[in-house]
């Protein structure tokens, strides 16, 4: 019962701290909506990006990972560090010298608007088939197994599933169709907190029961017994070869952090430059410690239960059990429902937003108010969400290793944004038709490459890391962009246009601050090498 009441407890805190933080926002504004009025501190923008990259898929999913393989697969989390000191300095200060509201909205300044449409299209059909189904499912799953919730409401585990995903896909719906961005960031913030710290109980607690009641003695004797689990650089056969770093790695990273939607829609909501530049390197600096959370308690269970498990994914619920005090399990599973529901909400506020601004007003109601916009973000949100619910239970009939699956799938649309995201911004003559080809090869050369090639030609076994050919595909499309540019140039180069909507003056300690998150993610590396 005590599990039950503290559980439901912080997450009504949550709430009724996100109603209260969004009841002066202007709903009827597009940019009140969607950019939270543009309003958001460096605080509140790093507690929702933390929040919104981390949900059940990624603690579960990368300490199972660690239970298999160790520290190599904290690269994930390390150099997404470098990643957002990289947005920091060079993107965020181009979006928000535009004004711009979704990364198509520049597309549209920089090509035209069916380079636009095509690249929301393309974040809506990610956002539609891999992610907010994934998160539901993966998330009903977390909150059955902690909470036992089939014996609890004395139904089958399918039924079970089937109201846990409908509960967290309905609560997340309210915070993320009626609320805005604002909500969403805001309830980010405080549940990125309580995740911060409940995550943090876990390795504390494993490290205690391994060294009796010590954790000096718990590291020491989990890298005494276990050296080979403490190697960052991975062999050619591991999950994360030593030379993907340098390669698919960032490029999948700068994706993310920097043209992701879901992602950067949190900076393009700052107060100003400054703002949204402390958000990202605050954010940057806490991902550092994001191993203590999602890397190092896999490898505390291995040492713990060794190869007595069959499924990797199964070793962090596993240990959770172990260690933390029953008293603590409720506001676990609150902070952790709280990264399952940000990551869902902050998936489908932006496909409002995508939809509401690049598709509705730009091809459906060309002269709509911004009433209008809003009301039709909103009611394609619901649309979506429901699609979602009824998807999400439909998974656990799926094959084996799904969700790796998924996570190449990702790699059909992630490159080819980047791609004319990147040649973009360095170039002023590279026309429109250029990014459409790129968008265009990008998406099926890598759809023959890992589903046809791969599999049907070539073997598994002999082709090269999925993260090499999204390195590859990139350099190839800004070849070809670059080649189209010097043979069909535009007339007038791209000049961004100061739309003065916010401050851009950068933040005075964003060099240094900037270098030194680099230079600790570098020693990282040599120290654990």
């Amino acid at each position: 019962m005590m599990q039950i009441i503290s559980f439901l407890g912080f997450t009504v805190l949550v709430a009724v701290v996100s109603y209260l933080a969004t009841r002066k926002t202007n709903e009827d504004s597009s940019d009140g909506y969607f950019l939270g009025g543009r309003s958001l501190t460096g605080v509140v923008i790093a507690g929702s990006l933390l929040l919104t990259n981390l949900s059940t898929e990624q603690i579960v999913g990368l300490n199972g990972s660690a239970f298999k393989e160790g520290i190599l697969v904290m690269a994930w989390e390390t150099l997404a560090a470098i990643a957002m000191v990289i947005t920091a300095v060079f993107l965020l200060p181009r979006y928000l010298k535009g004004g711009i509201t979704t990364v198509p909205q520049f597309l549209e300044k920089r090509y035209d608007k069916m380079t636009k449409t095509i690249t929301s299209g393309l974040f809506l059909s990610g956002y539609v088939v891999v992610l907010l189904p994934i998160v539901l499912y993966s998330g009903a799953l977390a909150i059955n197994s902690m909470f036992n919730v089939p014996e609890m409401l004395d139904v089958s585990k399918t039924t079970a599933l089937w109201i846990t995903v409908w509960g967290i896909g309905i609560i997340g719906s309210i915070y993320a169709i009626f609320g805005g961005l604002k909500a969403v960031a805001v309830s980010d913030t405080i549940n990125a907190v309580g995740l911060l710290v409940g995550g943090l109980l876990i390795p504390f607690f494993g490290l205690l029961a391994i060294g009796d009641g010590s954790i000096g003695d718990g590291i020491s004797t989990l890298m005494t017994t276990n050296p080979d689990k403490f190697k960052a650089l991975g062999g050619p056969d591991s999950a994360i070869p030593f030379g993907t770093i340098f390669t698919g790695m960032m490029l999948v990273q700068l994706f993310y952090w920097g043209t992701n939607q879901a992602i950067i829609q949190r900076a393009l909501g700052a107060k100003n430059l400054k703002e949204g530049q402390k958000g990202l390197l605050l954010a940057s600096g806490v991902k550092i410690l994001g191993p203590l959370i999602v890397v190092l308690p896999g490898i505390i269970a291995f040492h713990m239960f060794g190869n007595t498990l069959e499924n990797p994914d199964e070793a962090y619920p596993r240990l959770v059990t172990e260690v933390l005090p029953a008293g603590l399990v409720g506001f676990f599973a609150a902070v952790l429902f709280g990264a399952i529901l940000s990551s869902f909400n902050s998936a489908l506020n932006s496909s409002v937003t995508l939809f509401g601004i690049d598709i509705y007003k730009s091809h459906i109601n060309k002269e709509a108010t911004e009433h209008q916009t809003v009301f039709a973000g909103k009611s394609f949100g619901m649309i979506l969400a429901i699609l979602s619910m009824c998807i999400a239970p439909l998974i656990a009939n799926a094959p084996d290793g799904l969700f790796g699956y998924l996570q190449e799938v990702n790699g059909c649309y992630s490159i080819p944004i980047l791609t004319i995201v990147v040649v973009g911004y360095l170039t002023k003559y590279v026309p429109a038709v250029a990014a459409k080809v790129a968008i265009i090869s990008g998406v099926i050369l890598y759809s023959l490459s890992q589903f046809v090639i791969k599999p049907f030609v070539v073997g598994a076994d002999n082709y090269p890391h999925f993260l090499h050919v999204l390195a590859i595909l990139f350099v190839l499309n800004v070849v070809i962009m670059l080649i189209i540019g010097k043979l069909y140039p535009r007339k007038e180069p791209f000049i961004l246009e100061f739309t003065k909507q916010v401050d851009i003056t950068p933040w005075k300690h964003l060099k240094i601050v900037g270098i030194a998150i680099c230079a600790i993610v570098i020693g990282i590396y040599v120290y654990f090498s």
